[in-house]
């Protein structure tokens, strides 16, 4: 086991520390105010080879490893876990087109994709299928060369304003072989959205409903076979769940800088506040459980590069753990702030806001534990 990262790594990761602190970080808290969505940050971000990190070289991507990735986006949401997040599900999306679409699909979407020309978003959940995702009832009927497609998704990120949607629509017969993976292009008539959803955190990237009436898509936009479409969605979240656990580390991180600079910077009492061995116990746990996430997070991106056969219940373990640990961290650092992490004159209450959906998106953490503990038990009765 080596826990020392490469040349290539340090380089990467302090690329992306740079870009994030010179051109996330000024601008995150604005952005978050104004609900804005970055796009000449995001292709600015995509100009470094951050939009299609694990996607193949030869039409445009990175071609870089899982941990690769996780290395990335925890620089990028030490300065802006909202923005953070949107690339990491950009990348996603990316990554299925390429690694489940044939030649014609990866030349026609990926280039433009992996330089953020054209916007990502994932489209699995909707209004009556969230946890149970293999109960979606959007519908896609064959009709000589297209597809008819009538249903709707729900909390798209991206909805309304990227260019591709990948779907997961119901082809066939109930449950998860039923269900086919679609890329659905913005101007397609039939393709509506929902008003922008007015959100707790993820300011940066809008939400809304993605409705399909009528919605003719042409079979050649399929991804993979029919009812293959399941197992590309659960092998994209994968990659999805180390992804957000990642964010959820550098936002964990930054607040933990900022909890030691303050308090060794106030004092109450007559001392300063890190005189203090009650918080120094606080800061010392608060690093202890930041680091132990980051190990289950490279360990599990880890076993997703070397294709593990447990690689989905490591994933499933790190995005439970890391997006548990990071809130608790970010939690105590607003309470080491005192009234300050508050208020919006400091980052700590946007980064609260910004990583409490990370325990409910890409599998809800009690999802993550079914996923476990089915691992699990199916192991105990071999």
């Amino acid at each position: 086991m080596d826990f020392e990262l490469s040349e290539e790594q340090l380089a990467f990761q302090a690329t992306a520390r740079e870009f994030a602190r010179e051109s996330l970080a000024p601008r995150a808290a604005q952005w978050d105010e104004q609900q804005t969505f970055p796009v000449d940050a995001l292709r600015a971000a995509a100009a470094l080879g951050f939009a299609g990190i694990y996607v193949r070289e030869d039409v445009g991507g990175s071609g870089l490893k899982r941990l690769d990735a996780a290395l990335i986006f925890e620089e990028l949401a030490a300065a802006c876990p909202s923005t953070a997040a949107y690339i990491s599900i950009h990348n996603m999306a990316t990554w299925m087109i390429d690694r489940f679409g044939g030649e014609a699909q990866r030349n026609r979407f990926c280039p433009r994709l992996a330089g953020m020309e054209h916007f990502a978003s994932y489209c699995l959940t909707e209004p009556g299928a969230g946890s149970d995702a293999a109960s979606l009832a959007t519908r896609a009927v064959r009709d000589g060369d297209h597809y008819v497609l009538n249903g709707t998704k729900a909390f798209i990120s991206g909805g309304g304003s990227s260019d591709v949607y990948v779907c997961m629509v119901r082809t066939g017969g109930a449950g998860a072989d039923g269900i086919s993976c679609i890329a659905v292009e913005k101007d397609t008539p039939g393709l509506t959205f929902g008003k922008k959803e007015r959100k707790l955190g993820w300011n940066s990237q809008p939400t809304a409903m993605v409705m399909f009436q009528d919605c003719r898509v042409p079979v050649a936009n399929r991804i993979g076979a029919e009812g293959e479409g399941f197992k590309i969605a659960m092998q994209g979240l994968d990659g999805g769940r180390i992804n957000i656990a990642a964010c959820s580390l550098g936002g964990a991180r930054a607040c933990l800088e900022a909890a030691t600079a303050h308090i060794g910077e106030r004092s109450q009492f007559g001392r300063k506040l890190a005189e203090f061995q009650g918080l120094q116990f606080q800061i010392a746990d608060m690093a202890t459980e930041l680091d132990a996430a980051r190990l289950m997070v490279h360990r599990a991106a880890a076993k997703l590069d070397a294709s593990d056969p447990e690689a989905t219940m490591h994933c499933a373990m790190a995005k439970r753990f890391a997006t548990d640990a990071c809130f608790e961290v970010v939690d105590r650092a607003l309470q080491l702030h005192g009234g300050y992490g508050y208020i919006k004159d400091y980052p700590i209450e946007r980064y609260l806001r910004d990583l409490r959906v990370h325990r409910i998106l890409e599998g809800t953490n009690e999802i993550m534990r079914v996923i476990i503990a089915r691992r699990l038990l199916r192991a105990s009765n071999r």
